[in-house]
């Protein structure tokens, strides 16, 4: 009960007209500030991580889920189109609720399952590196914050472009330097703490330069670099933050 009423205040004291929830509708004077403050984001000017004003007080959405929904939702209307077929890596809860009720004509969910979590009944024990489906099956493929904590993202990449039909799309954001051309990668730090130093979190391997367009396009793709921040301000989306719009 205090926690309800302590929740309550918060979202009181935090109203306004400035930003707004395409999640759960709530509207908001500021955001909430997520994320850890670790130099080498900071140094790199890592978009898509690092301590920033980016949550939302009542669900928690933060600004790279918020985009996912402005393009996917607002932009392209795909749950509109009940001949699509999505395959969804690591799906994101809120936005996997909404395409799960549309009328799309399929949606796959899938995730490489880790002993001690729990995923709900629609998602799949599945490995980006090695997707059970034929080739040329998928409209679309979304992949958001998967690759950096992949050591062999080339192959992911592949299977991704493998599994979309000619002329399907896949969206394939990442944390990006803003001011390093090349990727920084090691695979051989296995250490948490040394890891967490290096690329900003304990499970990734690499903090991904703006070559990252290069290695799209090496496996196949053509790559399309969209900033919509400027359109939905009122969802508190990162100005910074490109979607690659990827073409098979």
């Amino acid at each position: 009960m205090i926690n309800k009423i302590a929740n309550k205040i918060k979202l009181l004291s935090h109203s306004g007209s400035t930003y707004h929830c395409p999640y759960c509708g709530y509207d908001s004077k500021d955001l909430e500030v997520v994320g850890h403050d670790l130099k080498v984001l900071r140094d790199k000017q890592v978009i898509g991580g690092g301590r920033r004003a980016a949550g939302c007080y009542k669900c928690h959405s933060r600004d790279r889920e918020r985009l996912l929904y402005a393009f996917l939702i607002e932009e392209l209307k795909v749950t509109d189109n009940k001949n699509f077929s999505i395959l969804h890596i690591a799906p994101e809860p809120k936005l996997s609720n909404i395409f799960l009720k549309s009328n799309v004509k399929e949606y796959i969910c899938g995730d490489l399952f880790t002993k001690g979590y729990d995923y709900p009944s629609h998602v799949k024990n599945m490995n980006v590196m090695d997707i059970p489906y034929e080739d040329d099956h998928f409209d679309l493929a979304i992949c958001n914050h998967v690759l950096e904590h992949i050591p062999e993202d080339t192959k992911a990449m592949k299977e991704l472009h493998r599994v979309l039909k000619p002329g399907g799309h896949a969206l394939l954001q990442v944390p990006i330097s803003k001011n390093n051309q090349q990727t920084h990668e090691d695979f051989t730090i296995t250490d948490r703490n040394k890891r967490e130093e290096l690329f900003g979190q304990f499970d990734h391997v690499r903090i991904y330069g703006q070559d990252y367009v290069t290695r799209l396009e090496s496996v196949g793709f053509k790559v399309k670099r969209i900033n919509i921040s400027e359109k939905y301000k009122k969802f508190g989306l990162n100005p910074d933050e490109d979607i690659f719009y990827c073409e098979k």
